[in-house]
């Protein structure tokens, strides 16, 4: 096993069966949704290639998605919307959703890795990586899952609001993004929180 498998590994030594991969995609655009997923890997998987996927071009981020979609034992994505984040806050709306995509697994998992360093509250024995999404198998193949999920949910907005240009950068605060936003104002995806001198 190679060492993006060691966490894995490591934890069903000490006898954990169903070991889930916790990550997010989209904290810090300026629109839309954030996503997070969860999944549990096979046992004896190895997934060439398998990465964070920021790390990842498009072309490749899709195709590992359609692998760890056929092949994971159990997977689950959540969104929690940009009226939800300007609620709560970005941080605590990546909680929730990283909450929500744990509980759809089905399987349970009995441990959770979840990238960064801060426990989001799954009610499981869980264990924050830095950097997870380049060290653990799980998470890297959970911050696929998100990341393709909120792109092509960002690519379908853009056909509600094509001005924007969602499609190219799905939503980060890139310097034609706000050019669009200097345009035409805030559109209702906008997170108002981040983007208070728009009004």
């Amino acid at each position: 096993m190679t060492d993006l498998y060691q966490y894995e590994a490591a934890l069903r030594s000490e006898g954990y069966k169903a070991v889930c991969g916790v990550d997010e995609a989209g904290r810090g655009p300026l629109a839309g949704p954030v996503c997070a997923a969860a999944c549990i890997l096979p046992r004896d998987l190895e997934i060439p290639g398998l990465n964070d996927s920021k790390k990842l071009s498009e072309k490749k981020r899709d195709q590992l998605y359609d692998v760890i979609t056929r092949e994971a034992v159990a997977w689950a994505v959540c969104l929690v919307d940009e009226k939800r984040i300007d609620e709560i806050n970005i941080l605590q709306a990546t909680f929730e959703a990283m909450r929500g995509a744990v509980s759809r697994l089905d399987p349970q998992p009995d441990f959770c890795l979840v990238d960064g360093n801060r426990d989001p509250g799954l009610g499981l024995p869980t264990l924050t990586v830095v950097k997870g999404d380049s060290r653990c198998a799980a998470v890297a193949a959970a911050s696929i899952l998100a990341k393709v999920t909120r792109d092509r949910l960002m690519t379908e907005l853009d056909k509600t609001y094509p001005e924007y240009g969602f499609a190219v950068h799905k939503g980060y605060g890139t310097k034609a993004h706000y050019a669009a936003l200097d345009a035409h104002g805030l559109c209702p995806i906008h997170r108002r929180s981040f983007l208070k001198r728009y009004g």
